[in-house]
């Protein structure tokens, strides 16, 4: 089905933008509870634009109550050390902090676990930043677990330690549809 960094990156944009044919297909390796879940996201669907290779994102969710820009990861291993490759990955990490700090967003990772079976194959995290300004993305924030460091100090994704992304769109979901309640179901 998909193939390559590009595929992950058109499956979360399709599961951000409430595709009714992605929904379908990716709940059906979801329990019943959570095929729910990730339907009733769909009513609340983002605008999500592709950013790659201009902004050093891959994607940019946004609606009305809540933008956040995504670095899409895809391995078939537990964990993604961001020193790999060169340490390209710790030096966009580095320079999205930044940027995102500056305007008062936070940046959010998602993490596709290939070869994953039972359950939601995506993990979430939210970069290493300060709550910013805003109820909503100072929820998200502090929610989110946030990309790890190894002993070494260099940043690491454990897949085991992120939130599940049908978790992340019910909570989100619940955060936006409830001024001035600030718990996640």
């Amino acid at each position: 089905m998909f193939r390559g960094a590009s595929g992950y990156e058109r499956e979360l944009k399709e599961l951000l933008q409430g595709d009714p044919e992605a929904i379908e297909r990716y709940g059906r390796g979801l329990d019943p509870v959570d095929r729910e879940v990730l339907r009733r996201s769909a009513e609340t669907p983002f605008l999500v634009v592709r950013a790659a290779g201009s902004l050093g994102f891959d994607l940019v969710a946004m609606r009305s109550e809540l933008a956040f820009p995504v670095e899409v990861k895809a391995s078939s291993h537990d964990t993604i050390h961001f020193s790999a490759a060169s340490g390209r990955a710790a030096e966009q990490l580095v320079a999205q902090r930044r940027r995102v700090e500056r305007v008062g967003l936070i940046a959010v990772y998602a993490y596709r676990r290939l070869g994953h079976r039972g359950g939601d194959p995506w993990r979430v995290y939210a970069a290493p930043t300060p709550p910013p300004p805003g109820r909503v993305l100072a929820l998200v924030r502090k929610r989110l677990p946030v990309v790890d460091k190894t002993a070494k100090g260099n940043a690491v994704l454990r897949w085991d330690d992120g939130m599940p992304l049908v978790r992340f769109l019910e909570a989100i979901s619940f955060w936006t549809a409830r001024p001035g309640n600030g718990s996640p179901p």
